[in-house]
């Protein structure tokens, strides 16, 4: 039987910085996912991302691994970050990329 929340815990450590969204960072497939991929994009940070739309059991399996009801959601350093809304807010104040760079010089 399928394990939807080690799935996704092996997703979230192994990846230093990792989008749950819709699409892809590419091709997102709405305006939130893709606030959040172009966020990225300026900061010039490299991210992974995984497409709920694909796997229906992992856009309800994200949403229960973090009792967080909306999709992106966002780990930075194995840690949840929060949505486009909080992204939106860090990345205006500078503390995106100061969380992100603290995390990728580590790795």
């Amino acid at each position: 039987m399928r394990d939807v929340r080690a799935e996704i815990d092996e997703a979230v450590k192994s990846n230093a910085v990792i989008v749950f969204m819709k699409g892809t960072p590419a091709f997102p497939q709405c305006g939130f996912s893709a606030t959040v991929a172009d966020i990225f994009r300026r900061l010039e940070v490299p991210f992974s991302g995984v497409n709920v739309l694909a796997d229906a059991e992992v856009r309800q399996g994200i949403k229960e691994y973090t009792n967080w009801p909306t999709i992106p959601q966002i780990f930075i350093g194995g840690e949840f970050v929060g949505g486009c809304d909080i992204a939106t807010q860090m990345y205006e104040s500078g503390e995106l990329k100061q969380k992100v760079d603290a995390v990728l010089s580590r790795s």
